[in-house]
């Protein structure tokens, strides 16, 4: 499992599209997204650098490094 803080996530659009790019990248990952403190929690055997890219790419940079 790895962590990651999200600034940018403000709302349940923000988490939908997070989840939808995780599961992009991972289908059988678990994401777990708390708004409050920004932070998305993932669980998957995919390397973190490859969610962490594909994040960017869905407009939702994680605060570095990572």
């Amino acid at each position: 499992m790895f962590e990651f803080t999200i600034p940018d996530i403000s709302c349940g659009h923000c988490v939908g599209v997070v989840q939808k790019t995780v599961k992009s990248v991972d289908p059988s990952a678990t994401v777990d997204i708390d708004i409050a403190s920004k932070r998305v929690k993932i669980t998957s055997d995919t390397e973190r650098a490859t969610f962490a890219d594909a994040l960017v790419a869905a407009g939702y940079s994680p605060a570095g490094p990572w």
